[in-house]
């Protein structure tokens, strides 16, 4: 069974622990409609990527 033979202190612990903190997810404002989206994702709010309607517009249905 492996068993550790001298105890790890805190800091060397917390060091090894360091790369292991959640980033932040990147939000962006989509040009055409100012709702935040997902970089690189479709606007769900207005159905736009890149300039160009890709699905159609909720508010234009509803």
């Amino acid at each position: 069974m492996a068993v550790p033979k001298k105890k790890i202190s805190k800091s060397r612990r917390n060091m090894r622990r360091s790369h292991l903190a959640l980033t932040p997810v990147g939000i962006v404002v989509c040009s055409n409609c100012g709702e935040s989206k997902l970089p690189h994702h479709l606007c769900a709010n207005c159905g736009q990527y890149n300039g160009r309607q890709i699905l159609k517009d909720k508010r234009q249905s509803a």
